[in-house]
This record gives structure tokens, sequence and C-alpha cells, in this order.
């Protein structure tokens, strides 16, 4: 029973970012712009608040420390992704080649500005952040230890943030609004909807939830950071498409490769799969074999925005 806990809290742990990460590439695309620089968002929203984690440690700690840390990595989200929504929306620059530039820029700049700060590349930070037990949730029975002990608040905020991407994408007009301009943009435009800025408020999401990604990443699963979040930025792009652009499917996504994902770095401490003979390199090649061959097999029945990846021409008909 020990062993299914630490299974399922790791999930949690890799099942959360892509989740949060697949959400903002959403609300992008379903304004219409592609948005594959969730790579490089994540590292920067990462860079920022692990640096910030690490310059307060001493003087902050804890969950009121990780809040703002986690206020850093939005903010910071959404300044990165304005560039990518400037080139696409405003320069109607190729959004493929605009993503490519900030996941090349990303991990480039956290490098430098982190030796100029540190001396370093790589971040060192405490982790205080791990809750041991959830007073009186944490004691149920089965419930508690799976979901209520030694977890941390990122991933309860990960469930809040799918069911209001869940109540805003189908229950409320700005919903209606965005799906609109990633179906038919001009269309949207004939009845009075700003077009461009409700292609910003997609993108800005983005930049919000992806940063927060790269947080959430980090946080749980190491205690440095070294200008690389693991290619989960990419991964999360296959969640995505996997799970149709629709925020429920992307969760059960997101729960199939950070199952994968967990099998890779926890299967050493899983007897079956540590006394199977399998070379560790396999275990490692399994979430990156396993989006290959769902994208294979999905890909061919995707229902995504019609418009997206198309630069709006107000004045084209």
């Amino acid at each position: 029973m020990d062993i299914l806990y630490m299974v399922f809290q790791q999930a949690m742990f890799f099942t959360i970012p892509l989740l949060l990460v697949a959400l903002g590439g959403m609300f992008s695309e379903r304004s219409g712009i592609i948005n594959i620089a969730l790579e490089g968002i994540m590292i920067m929203g990462a860079f920022t608040s692990i640096l910030f984690i690490s310059l307060t440690n001493g003087v902050l700690s804890g969950q009121l420390q990780l809040i703002l840390a986690i206020l850093v990595a939005v903010v910071t989200g959404i300044v990165f992704s304005l560039l990518h929504a400037f080139a696409s929306i405003n320069m109607k620059a190729d959004q493929t080649i605009s993503g490519t530039a900030l996941n090349m820029f990303a991990p480039a700049f956290a490098i430098f500005v982190a030796r100029r700060i540190t001396g370093t590349q790589q971040i060192q930070f405490m982790n205080t952040f791990r809750i041991e037990s959830v007073p009186v949730l944490g004691d149920i029975p089965f419930i508690g230890p799976l979901f209520f002990q030694n977890c941390y608040i990122t991933t309860y905020l990960g469930f809040l943030i799918l069911f209001i991407s869940v109540v805003v994408l189908y229950k409320t007009r700005f919903g209606l609004r965005l799906r609109a301009c990633g179906e038919h943009p001009q269309a949207a435009d004939s009845v009075g909807i700003n077009v461009y800025k409700m292609q910003y408020a997609g993108v800005i999401i983005s930049g919000a939830l992806g940063g927060l990604g790269g947080l959430v990443f980090v946080v749980p699963t190491s205690t440095n950071f070294n200008a690389s979040v693991a290619g989960y930025g990419f991964l999360a792009l296959a969640v995505l498409i996997f799970g149709q652009w629709h925020p429920v499917k992307i969760f059960g996504a997101s729960i199939f490769f950070g199952l994968m994902k967990t099998i890779a770095a926890t299967y050493s401490s899983i007897p079956v799969l540590s006394t199977s003979g399998i070379p560790s390199y396999v275990y490692k090649m399994i979430p990156y074999i396993a989006t290959l061959i769902v994208l294979v097999f999905t890909s061919k029945h995707s229902q995504a925005p019609k418009a997206e990846g198309i630069p709006y021409d107000k004045g084209a008909r």
C-alpha cells in the first residue's frame, strides 16, 4: 500500500504541471494563436520564481514564500508571453518561428542571469513547502494518504484552475468569444468582438499558466534549477493535442503522461519493475515513446481550432 501512495503522489507531482501548461496552451490556441513557446515560458517562470525563493531563504519560508513565488512565476509568464503575442498578433509573424525563438532565448537568458547573480547557472533552494499532513483530512483512511499527506498546495491549485477553466471556457461570455475567435475570427469581428484583444487575452492566460507550471514542476521534484524543465513544455503540447483542446480531456491526458513520467522516475522503487532486468534507459524513454505512439494514433482525429496559426487581418474578408 505504501508503494501505491508513493506512486500516486509522484504521479500528481508530474501531472499537475502538465495540466497547467496544457490548459495554458489551450486558451492560447482557442483564441487562434499557436503557442509552442510553452517550454520557454516554463523556464522563465521557474527561473524567476526559484531565484526569488533562493534569495529570500532565511527571510521567508513555508507557504507564504511559495505563494509569493507563484505570483512571481505568473507575472513572469505573462510578461514573456507578451513578446509572442506582439510578434504574432501585431507583427503577423509566423507563430511557430516566434515560439521557437522564445524557446531558444529562455534557457540562455536564465543561464546568463543566474551566473551574473549567483556565480553559477544552477540555482539552489530550500524546499520548505511540503505539507506532511493536512489537519483532519490527512487522517481519513486511504483518501488521506493519497491526497492530503506529503502534498503541496500547488496540487490543489491545479485542480482549482482546471475547474475554473471549464467554467470560463464553456459557461461565460468570455469563453464563448474566445472560442469564436479561434474558429471564425471574421464572424466574431462582424458581431463586434475585438479579435485582437481576445487573442491577447488567450496568450496572456497561456503565459500565466505556463510560468506557474514551471514553478510547479520544479518545486516538488528538485532542490535546484538548472535552466531546464526537461522538455515538459513540449510534452504539454502533446497533452493538449491528445486532450483535443478540452479541459477535462486534457486532465485525463495529463494523468496518463504523468503516470508514464512517474514510472520513468520511480521504477527502482517499484519491486516488480526494479527486478525485471529491463535497462534503466528504457524506463527513461517511456514518456517520450508513449508521446509518439499517442500522437500517431490521435493526430488524424485532431479537432484543433480552425483558425489557429493563421494571422488575423481585420481588413480581410
